[in-house]
């Protein structure tokens, strides 16, 4: 039986990722497969590639052939030249661990509360002889508009 290690599609239409597995050459490209060895997701920036390495030298070293893009993977892991006796390539890009939103939710919550004491509100709250004012004004208004007419 030859065995290849190849890409297995998922994903939706226009976003793609793939598991890098071993399967018999024979079965389709998503089809059954004897072992799941890795992730490459192309559509993030950079790029996520993880390759369990001890996997794919045995099964590098069993004799499973990898197709082109996994054999491009596992150059750029340094799998490949790990299994052929070369010197390892330079190390992959990683994304940035995500900032933590509710760290900086509190860092500008404190920013905000050396200025102002705390509990109250920002916006100054309107006095009662304000809205009595407002709202004689409002009918007075509306009264003149309703006799003009």
């Amino acid at each position: 039986m030859a065995v290849k290690i190849k890409l297995k599609r998922l994903g939706k239409i226009r976003s793609p990722h793939y598991r890098i597995v071993v399967a018999d050459s024979r079965t389709r490209r998503d089809g059954r497969a004897i072992e799941e060895i890795g992730l490459y997701h192309p559509v993030q920036n950079p790029s996520r590639i993880e390759v369990d390495s001890e996997r794919a030298q045995y099964w590098l070293s069993v004799g499973a052939q990898p197709t082109e893009p996994v054999l491009a993977i596992l150059k750029l892991t340094g799998d490949w030249q790990k299994h052929k006796g070369l010197p390892a390539p330079a190390p992959l890009l990683v994304a940035e661990p995500k900032a933590n939103k509710r760290a900086a939710f509190d860092e500008f919550a404190k920013a905000l509360e050396g200025g102002e004491p705390k509990g109250e509100a920002i916006t100054p709250k309107a006095k009662k002889s304000d809205k009595k004012a407002d709202e004689a004004a409002d009918t007075s208004a509306s009264a003149a508009e309703s006799t003009e007419a």
